[in-house]
């Protein structure tokens, strides 16, 4: 969607910082909150001051006490025989590898999270886990602990981020995006057995004392297909609270909850 679309679809005209304190609020958010954030901002419509205004608004109800998080994923930085969207010329693969530049906690970019995620990761003390694939970036008295030891071969699992949200008792927001979004449901897949789980190599450029190295790694390979299906059975079943964010139809829900049910949900229909 464009920014015209946006501003033509805005009927109510634009969406302000006080609104926003407002939605959240209703929606549940406090003070104290660890909240770990995915969020679309052109479904809330425009928004005076776009991320800046979101993220402020965000920091302003959870307080002086509470940690945002959100993901801050460079997908990018991955083996291209693995690209898809778009794929390139498997004659390019070699010259990728051999000249990717290494994973930056400063400088890398996110790539597919949204434009409220690429400007928090880049808000003065925001700290970053040091995942070259799958980093996240977190504010707050908790950020520390979140994003410290992110293993390389945990990307969703119990060294990552999310584990250490569950451990916190933190809460997810969706912020006009669906469970397809979800990175706990990731969690989820590290902790439950099924039949089609399984653990392949995945390739990435690191930094080793100053000098980049193609370096391989295996991990979980993560699914979301029926991600929508699973958070639709746990709506189905739970407490949690659901409104507008502006225009951006949003739930709130407790993230150890969610990957409790995921595990025993993943268990029984994959």
């Amino acid at each position: 969607m464009t920014e015209s679309d946006v501003i033509r679809e805005s009927v109510d005209g634009p969406v302000v910082h006080d609104r926003l304190v407002g939605d959240l609020t209703r929606l549940g958010i406090e003070p104290g909150m660890t909240l770990l954030v995915h969020c679309s901002l052109s479904s809330i419509w425009w928004v005076v001051g776009g991320p800046v205004t979101v993220i402020r608004a965000l920091l302003e109800c959870i307080g002086p006490q509470g940690t945002l998080v959100m993901p801050t994923h460079s997908g990018d930085l991955s083996d291209p025989s693995e690209w898809v969207n778009p794929p390139v010329d498997p004659g390019w693969w070699p010259t990728i590898r051999q000249n990717m530049p290494a994973f930056d906690r400063d400088l890398t970019p996110t790539r597919g999270m949204g434009v409220v995620a690429e400007c928090f990761r880049r808000a003065k003390g925001c700290l970053r886990s040091g995942h070259p694939q799958f980093s996240f970036a977190a504010f707050g008295p908790k950020a520390e602990f979140i994003t410290n030891k992110h293993a390389l071969e945990s990307s969703f699992g119990e060294q990552s981020p999310l584990a250490k949200i569950y451990d916190l008792e933190g809460r997810i927001l969706l912020l006009g995006v669906s469970h397809e979004s979800n990175t706990s449901l990731h969690l989820a897949e590290t902790r439950a057995s099924y039949g089609t789980k399984r653990f392949i190599s995945h390739g990435t450029p690191i930094s080793i004392n100053g000098v980049t190295q193609w370096t391989q790694f295996n991990d979980l390979d993560p699914k979301a297909d029926d991600f929508i299906q699973l958070g639709q059975a746990y709506e189905a079943s739970h407490m949690y609270s659901r409104g507008s964010i502006g225009a951006a139809t949003s739930i709130l829900l407790p993230q150890r909850e969610l990957t409790d049910f995921a595990v025993d949900w993943l268990e029984s229909h994959r």
